[in-house]
């Protein structure tokens, strides 16, 4: 083989090194929009004067609205479970944190079905349900506020202990028998909820 074509081979590999880079860059970047673009889809939000929401990491997703009256800015991060609950086969149980202006509000356990009358007194006598809470390798009992039937009012630190879990389980009284709402909360943005809501995560204490 000549010099010349031996040079002239060599030139074409290169180029087709080249093109190859080229098209090996352009499916990585199409790739990677079209999976940012999905994790950016709204949801639908289910409430009137709510904005539809936007992923913010793993499951979470996070709506925004505003109070007609005051103005105040709101946010609210939702988790859905990864399960239904046996009287509820077609609405999963789901969590919401609530903020506003910046402040943490509160936060809702919704098992999307209706809850049994209360089993236990709160502190001031208001009517709670006792549940177990399993957060990664630990668990614990509390006594979360009734609400209308529907809800459960979450106490602050076991919201707090949801945002830094892998795993996170709630088990309600059911009329067959115990059920369990099955979360993974692990993804969500952090340092987003820390600006909307001046919120940590918190390790589960072993006591």
């Amino acid at each position: 083989m000549r010099a010349s074509q031996f040079f002239n081979c060599i030139s074409k590999i290169y180029r087709l090194c080249i093109s190859m880079k080229f098209f090996v860059a352009v499916f990585a970047f199409i790739a990677v929009a079209t999976l940012s673009a999905v994790a950016q889809h709204p949801v639908a939000s289910p409430y009137q004067g709510e904005g539809d929401g936007l992923s913010v990491g793993g499951k979470w997703v996070e709506f925004r609205s505003e109070e007609k009256m005051t103005g105040y800015k709101k946010v609210r991060f939702e988790l859905q479970a990864d399960n239904y609950l046996s009287l509820s086969p077609d609405y999963k149980p789901r969590i919401e944190m609530v903020c506003t202006n910046r402040k943490y509000t509160s936060a809702e356990f919704n098992p999307g079905m209706r809850l049994g009358p209360p089993n236990r007194p709160g502190f001031w006598g208001q009517p709670q349900i006792e549940v177990m809470v399993r957060v990664d390798d630990t668990h614990h009992y509390h006594g979360w506020n009734w609400l209308d039937g529907r809800f459960l009012s979450m106490d602050k630190g076991t919201a707090r202990e949801l945002m830094g879990a892998r795993i996170f389980k709630i088990q309600i009284p059911g009329p067959r028998g115990p059920e369990i709402a099955e979360f993974s909360p692990a993804g969500l943005n952090l340092a987003r909820v820390k600006q909307d809501c001046d919120l940590k995560p918190k390790k589960p204490s072993r006591d």
